[in-house]
């Protein structure tokens, strides 16, 4: 009897809204609607994930696990057996364990799970998903547009919203419209398959915060416009009797001062360089060590172990890293390890790592002033900028668009390589208190990244 009961009582419908990049320090004035809301549902911080990279948190929330276990190590690694970086890969078999939906679904009977703009989100077993992937055609072009689970998802979402705006998902562009279709997508989703549990990814914050600083006078209508975005979510899910959760992944930290680890690794000799049409590129598996830099951490990978002591060195005594830490004293043997560097450089708490090698403008790769999220071997936050010594980058854009339109190839190299302008970052585990990622809406106590994974399943499975 007691088995048929809890089998006949609905689970508890919850909506999680991953609000990237708010901490307790951005509460207040400007978040009129999620300070209210985290006054009566309750607010608590935890520790950042370490490293506290976006892939990284999610992959730890979702699975309940940390990197040892789940693989996640960052944004992206170097591939050690196909000697490549891989940046921004978006297979969900790459984040190793049990997910959240798996458990629930195992759990709850006609349980379903949206996954709406998390990453790692192509070929999971959510029920319904949605991400950003562009077309790649053979001729060397890409066109925006989206991927989605059920395929045929796709066609019904664009003819109810029109194309995904994904300009404003990424690049000097990269503003509150991305967030809008988000947010109206997950409604579209509530409307028309009322999933069990919705997992809703709104980005916005990320933009302003790393390119002005969570201090610069630019965030408080930054901060008013992501407010009015999620709150207007929030009422729509509680109109329906939907349980909300606000979450985030980590919180943004003051940088003034980039550190271009490749270019020390260069005056050391451990790069190899390859001209590539009067262009320096990096060549990777042919160098002797070399820096991923994503965000604060840096993944530092030594193919010489004659050179290990040196790069070790280098590391513990350049001004700017604030620590280095051994993947496998931290992770152990196994997939985390595997894919880490031999060395993870934690940078100070007001710099960040470039990925940028060359020493000559004039020489860097053709990548390096255009958007091209899995080309560089690295993390580049410069593409949210427009190079300044562009008079008119306008009429440039509408030019390259232009030869597009007409079937040319071209470069859209508008984005500067003074590094020094990027005023927010994230990646490391030690940030003050305020600094730390937040959840709102649950009493389930949180103390890190895993936490959170329970506490959602406690969220949902409050009905049964």
């Amino acid at each position: 009897m007691a088995e048929r009961l809890w089998q006949t009582v609905p689970a508890m419908r919850v909506a999680v809204i991953n609000l990237v990049g708010l901490s307790r320090s951005l509460l207040g004035p400007h978040l009129p609607g999620l300070t209210a809301f985290a006054a009566q549902h309750g607010l608590q911080s935890h520790a950042p994930e370490f490293p506290a990279l976006t892939c990284t948190a999610q992959s730890s929330i979702l699975t309940g696990t940390a990197p040892a276990a789940h693989g996640i190590v960052g944004n992206g690694w170097y591939d050690r057996e196909s000697a490549e970086v891989r940046f921004w890969k978006q297979s969900n078999h790459l984040v190793r364990g049990e997910k959240l939906w798996d458990i629930l679904r195992r759990d709850i009977p006609g349980f379903t799970c949206a996954k709406l703009f998390w990453w790692y989100n192509m070929y999971s077993t959510a029920d319904f998903s949605i991400t950003p992937r562009p077309l790649y055609p053979a001729d060397g072009c890409k066109v925006f547009d989206i991927h989605t689970q059920p395929m045929l998802l796709r066609d019904d979402l664009k003819r109810a919203l029109g194309e995904f705006p994904f300009p404003a998902f990424w690049g000097p562009a990269a503003g509150i419209a991305s967030s809008e279709w988000i947010a109206a997508s997950a409604k579209w989703i509530e409307d028309t398959r009322a999933p069990t549990l919705s997992l809703v990814y709104l980005p916005h914050l990320d933009y302003p915060l790393q390119k002005f600083g969570p201090q610069a006078p630019e965030i408080p209508a930054e901060l008013a416009a992501i407010d009015r975005v999620a709150s207007d979510l929030i009422h729509y899910y509680e109109s329906r009797n939907i349980r909300v959760l606000v979450l985030s992944e980590y919180g943004i930290s003051p940088v003034s001062r980039p550190l271009h680890l490749n270019r020390l690794f260069r005056q050391h000799g451990w790069l190899q360089l390859k001209d590539e049409r009067g262009r320096e590129t990096l060549d990777c598996g042919g160098s002797r060590a070399f820096a991923i830099a994503d965000h604060q951490i840096a993944h530092v990978y030594v193919n010489d172990p004659a050179v290990r002591p040196a790069v070790s060195w280098l590391l513990e005594n350049t001004p700017g890293i604030a620590e280095v830490r051994c993947p496998a004293e931290a992770w152990g043997a196994g997939i985390a390890t595997e894919r880490a560097g031999d060395f993870i450089a934690i940078a100070a708490a007001d710099t960040w790592f470039t990925y940028y090698f060359w020493d000559d403008d004039a020489l860097a790769p053709d990548y390096a002033r255009t958007i091209d999220i899995h080309r560089k071997p690295g993390y580049d936050p410069c593409e949210l900028l427009l190079d300044p010594a562009i008079a008119f980058p306008k009429l440039r854009i509408a030019g390259f668009l232009l030869r597009k339109k007409l079937g040319l190839r071209a470069l859209l190299e508008v984005i500067p390589l003074d590094a020094s302008r990027i005023r927010g970052s994230h990646g490391r585990d030690q940030v003050p208190e305020e600094e730390h990622p937040v959840l709102l809406g649950s009493d389930w106590p949180v103390a890190n990244a895993t936490d959170v994974h329970h506490a959602i399943l406690d969220a949902v499975r409050a009905g049964t």
